[in-house]
């Protein structure tokens, strides 16, 4: 077989360079995009961006988030939004020392923040798109449009617990959702008992390490989009609460400046699987996810409201990002020690307020039976 030579690229036609650059990811193809004039030209199209978040998000290959996507930015600016993961790196300027306590007395003003703002923000305006992986293959896909019982400006939404589950709300949408099983043909290790499990613990270490989640969050009003998701588990719990039970943490670190008076929260994003038969009941290991949900944490623990949480959402969509995944633990891990440094010293604080009414107390006893004697 004779090879033809290639005097140039100009000579090969661009249906070869098209041909190419199709079969490339996203990032192969960002980079393949500066290396010539015709790959930069050709690499524009936006099929080929629709088929590159098609194969990294399975859910945007649905007609009504193709049209979603269409209509705000377009699949190239939806790639560059959504692949990197959001970074907050002042978290460091907000340790316990210059921590706000939240005032003792609010006025409406000051405790639901700017009216104007917050009416321009509708929960519809949202959109959730969701997907799963374990071992590199998508094991769910889940678009939510809206917040689920947000509607009604004085409703209770706005001033409760802000919390997305997912699974119950998307499920309307998919009359033929059967729920998300894994099992041995998956890539499951096989689990003899629970007992084993607690001792080795394999099938934990299996899910922390193949188990991937991706949340990415749409305005539409605003036309912006970011995803929340940390790709991989930040933490979880073992056998919680019941011993059938696994519980992974996925999450970011999101601004929330001039919202809240510890400046940033944590969105955590919670998933978790039940084991629903063992080998030991002769049958494979089988694992159903029962929960996939959402929730904003201040500083303290304490749960963000729906009012201030879709204020903290909305700034979110325009806040850092970055392609270095060892960044983006970084951030996470660095909330996380600023938050236990926070708990730790109030705890200190609250040890010595314990003290000094105790020796008041005492104080206040022996003068008393003194004046009295």
């Amino acid at each position: 077989m004779s090879v033809v030579p290639v005097e140039s690229m100009a000579s090969l036609s661009s249906d070869i360079f098209y041909d190419i650059l199709r079969r490339l990811d996203g990032a192969t193809l960002a980079s393949a995009a500066c290396t010539c004039a015709a790959f930069c030209s050709i690499s524009k199209e936006e099929k080929l961006w629709e088929n590159v978040c098609s194969s990294m998000w399975p859910s945007t290959n649905r007609e009504d988030v193709k049209s979603l996507i269409s209509s705000i930015c377009g699949f190239r600016k939806f790639y560059a939004d959504c692949f990197p993961l959001i970074v907050n790196k002042e978290v460091t300027e907000y340790q316990w020392e210059n921590y706000h306590e939240y005032p003792e007395e609010w006025t409406e003003a000051e405790y639901y923040g700017d009216m104007d703002e917050f009416e321009s923000i509708s929960p519809s305006d949202f959109v959730s798109i969701v997907d799963i992986r374990y071992k590199d293959r998508t094991i769910c896909s889940k678009v939510l449009w809206g917040i689920p019982n947000a509607d009604g400006f004085d409703g209770w939404f706005y001033n409760c617990p802000f919390r997305i589950d997912l699974l119950t709300y998307a499920a309307r949408d998919d009359e033929n959702d059967s729920g998300v099983i894994l099992s041995v043909s998956d890539g499951l290790p096989r689990i003899a008992s629970m007992e084993r499990e607690r001792k080795d613990g394999k099938l934990w270490q299996e899910l922390r390490d193949g188990l991937r989640l991706s949340w990415i969050v749409v305005n539409r009003k605003i036309k912006q989009a970011a995803n929340l998701a940390s790709w991989s588990p930040l933490g979880g719990q073992r056998h919680w609460p019941t011993d059938k039970d696994f519980v992974l943490r996925f999450g970011s670190v999101l601004p929330a400046k001039d919202i809240l008076p510890c400046q940033v929260v944590e969105c955590i994003l919670s998933m978790k699987f039940r084991v629903t038969h063992t080998e030991g009941e002769g049958v494979q290991t089988t694992l159903k996810l029962t929960e996939l949900c959402m929730q904003l944490e201040d500083m303290e623990g304490a749960h963000v409201n729906g009012r201030n949480s879709l204020l903290i959402l909305k700034e979110a969509l325009s806040c850092r990002r970055s392609k270095n995944y060892s960044e983006v633990l970084e951030s996470c891990h660095l909330y996380s020690k600023v938050q236990t440094e926070l708990k730790e010293e109030k705890i200190r604080n609250e040890s010595r307020l314990d003290r000094l009414c105790i020796l008041s107390g005492i104080a206040a006893f022996v003068m008393f039976w003194y004046c009295i004697l």
